[in-house]
């Protein structure tokens, strides 16, 4: 719903909260006619199942400034616009702009997003500070930053009178602002697919782009042809040749559902990877509503090389966890050994593998990293303990952990360990640590003076895909209090153990995005994140996410440490 049709709850109605209802009761008459024209006069009756559909592709124009209104009133209204005004360019919005801040004004250099009300004070004639109760900001290029709990913006407008002795805003900082239901329905989440250093997997980076502009697919083309994001260019390539931009600077969605991305320099083009350019604007461009194929071309000539490319952040294979001293697994028919494991040592925990279960591994009573023993062979030590965190093995048979005071640590058997650099882990204690799915972006909780941190961030690996370093992170779930374990739930969302407020709870942690919570769970204990997302309690018992509520998975007693691939 637009933020013209509707104010923040506690808002003070004014004049600016009479226009709203003005509004609102405009587009209930109009609606009451609509419904009225269509009652049937004759005919039999028919009893109706009393059901009420909402539209949510009904746009409201915003209404201009109004004679008399105060400094508030103006800013006020020029938010107000500007939440409004992807219909119509803004143009309302800048009614409320005089001089040269009516062409210099920039509305999408950013946006940011409140929970609570935004009263505009005035400080003194002609300023007026509105104090924004920020819950997240997104960048001109689609980045989504959550805020801390209770962070602020201020934001600073300078206020003239015009020729008519009407005030209209001289100076205003440029971007909207917009509540967080007003955000939902104008801007979309769209991951850009970028191909992983060896080529073999689609990487995500999640981007917010405007989806009321009736464009969404030419943002969403123009930001994956710029490349990937600081944080992630080193550890990821692209197909898309430097410099190649789209023909008209525009993406084109026929009646039928093809996307056509007309690319220029199409020479260089067609010299390039075309099959894996393909695939990254196919991955891409296919999350756009109504596109159902995509096609492309290159300086006119149709690109019609493909090839198949992993994506996706759920992995493959059953669950696992620890039961007395066996790695068991969970089937059809309940719990049952693991194929050729033998049993495991008094206090093992932390088991970990890859998607084949040819690379498993734990931590021994000691807190020493090993591989799991098996039937045939006895363990191996990997990485000495103690300290070691939970490992993570990725799809390149790299185990991953971590020790205070030496930071993150991967490991391959029959190589020596590599303490992987990360500048911005100085100073802070790894909690948790889990690889992504494409082994390009690690998860990571850590603890330092300013408290706890969930960050993603790229791993650099040399061509034969030893690690090299671990790039700048960026922050998630940065309303989380406190965290103590770490999961991929999806290709872009985590899972996180930790609390927000006063409870331990499960939260779901985009990338990019606002973190929100599932039910509780008492005594939780161990987090295993796949298709289907499991929990483990200190009393032993399976817990297996339907829905938005915890239930216990029957016949199954005794348990830790369930775990997926990765």
């Amino acid at each position: 719903m637009s933020t013209a049709r509707r104010r923040s709850a506690g808002a003070p109605a004014g004049r600016g909260g009479a226009r709203v209802v003005r509004l609102l009761g405009a587009l209930v008459a109009t609606a009451a006619l609509g419904a009225c024209a269509a009652i049937p006069t004759s005919g039999a009756v028919r009893e109706g199942d009393g059901t009420v559909s909402e539209s949510r592709d009904v746009d409201v124009l915003a209404e201009g400034p109004r004679a008399g209104a105060t400094p508030q009133q103006i800013v006020e209204g020029f938010q107000l616009a500007g939440a409004a005004g992807f219909v119509g360019e803004f143009s309302t919005a800048r009614e409320y702009l005089t001089g040269a801040a009516l062409q210099s004004w920039e509305p999408l250099a950013e946006v940011l997003v409140y929970d609570d009300p935004v009263i505009p004070a005035s400080t003194q004639a002609g300023t007026v500070i509105a104090t924004i109760p920020l819950t997240a900001r997104v960048d001109a290029d689609g980045r989504f930053t959550e805020a801390p709990r209770d962070a602020q913006r201020a934001l600073t407008y300078e206020l003239v009178r015009n020729r008519s002795g009407e005030w209209r805003i001289a100076d205003a900082p440029d971007g909207l602002v917009l509540s967080e239901s007003v955000f939902d329905k104008q801007f979309r989440a769209t991951s850009l697919y970028f191909l992983s250093a060896d080529g073999t997997f689609l990487v995500p980076e999640t981007r917010w782009f405007p989806s009321q502009s009736h464009n969404l697919q030419t943002w969403v083309a123009r930001a994956l042809l710029a490349g990937p994001s600081p944080w992630l260019r080193d550890a990821v390539t692209t197909a898309v040749p430097e410099g190649v931009q789209l023909q008209a600077d525009t993406v084109v969605v026929d009646d039928s559902g093809i996307a056509t991305v007309p690319l220029d320099m199409g020479t260089t083009v067609l010299k390039g990877d075309t099959a894996s350019l393909y695939a990254q604007l196919d991955a891409t461009l296919r999350q756009v509503p109504g596109v159902r194929e995509v096609k492309v071309t290159a300086g006119s000539v149709p690109i019609v090389d493909t090839r198949s490319v992993q994506r996706g952040g759920l992995p493959d294979g059953p669950v696992e966890m620890i039961q007395d001293d066996r790695l068991v697994t969970l089937g059809e028919d309940g719990l049952g050994p693991v194929e050729g494991v033998a049993p495991l040592p008094v206090g093992a925990r932390s088991p970990a593998r890859d998607e084949e279960g040819t690379v498993r591994v734990m931590l021994d009573p000691a807190g020493t990293l090993v591989t799991v023993p098996l039937e045939d062979s006895p363990s191996q030590v990997l990485l000495d303990g103690p300290r070691l965190v939970a490992p993570s093995v990725d799809r390149l048979g790299w185990v991953w952990t971590a020790r205070p005071g030496e930071g993150v640590i991967a490991v391959k058997q029959g190589l020596d360990p590599v303490v992987v650099p990360a500048e911005w882990l100085d100073g802070r204690t790894v909690v948790a640590l889990r690889m992504a799915r494409d082994a390009t972006r690690l998860a990571v909780v850590s603890r330092g003076s300013d408290g706890v941190s969930v960050d993603v961030a790229a791993v650099v690996r040399d061509a034969q895909g030893t690690p090299q370093n671990i790039g700048e992170p960026v922050r998630a779930g940065a309303v989380l209090q406190d965290a103590s374990d770490v999961v991929w739930l999806d290709e872009s969302v985590l899972g996180v153990v930790g609390s927000s407020d006063s409870s331990v709870l499960v939260h779901k942690v985009p990338v990019a995005g606002r973190t929100t919570t599932e039910a509780e769970v008492p005594d939780l204990a161990g987090l295993a994140g796949g298709r289907v997302v499991y929990v483990a309690t200190t009393d032993g018992t399976l817990h297996r996410l339907v829905g938005s509520t915890w239930a216990a998975v029957t016949h199954v007693e005794g348990v830790r440490d369930p775990a997926y691939p990765g």
